[in-house]
């Protein structure tokens, strides 16, 4: 299955959003961006999701509805001393990234693992209808 026709039948352009988010182009107008990578292994969509710093029990949460998984996260900052000089170039904040689920996807099946500051998700996928289409008769 190509990822890229996963939305077929849902919105005109639903890569659009995810491809202004990319770190590329640098767009993102409300928190911070998420990095993901995704595939299909052993008959299941992957989405792999760095998220290094979160507290998967506190600060995570994974959800789907629509034929869209939303990842949200937030990493708070501590702050010891305001004080004492510093400098950081580690990200926080609310974190947050939608997905366009395959048009397989089954919402019903979706499981979610963090590990090593790591997201997995993944979601069983029903078998692809390729049968083609049939003319309908048209009565008048």
């Amino acid at each position: 299955m190509n990822l890229t026709e996963r939305s077929q039948g849902r919105f005109p352009f639903p890569e659009l959003l995810e491809l202004l988010e990319s770190p590329v182009y640098g767009f993102r107008p409300f928190g911070q961006i998420i990095r993901v990578e995704d595939f299909v292994a052993d008959g299941r969509y992957v989405l792999r999701a760095e998220l290094p710093g979160v507290d998967p029990d506190k600060d995570l949460e994974v959800s789907v509805g629509h034929g869209i998984l939303h990842i949200r996260a937030e990493k708070t900052k501590e702050v010891k001393d305001a004080k004492e000089p510093r400098r950081s170039e580690i990200a926080y904040g609310a974190f947050s990234r939608s997905v366009t689920l395959p048009p397989t996807a089954k919402a019903e099946d979706v499981t979610a693992v963090y590990r090593d500051g790591v997201l997995e998700i993944t979601v069983g996928l029903e078998e692809e209808n390729t049968t083609a289409g049939r003319r309908i008769l048209v009565r008048h």
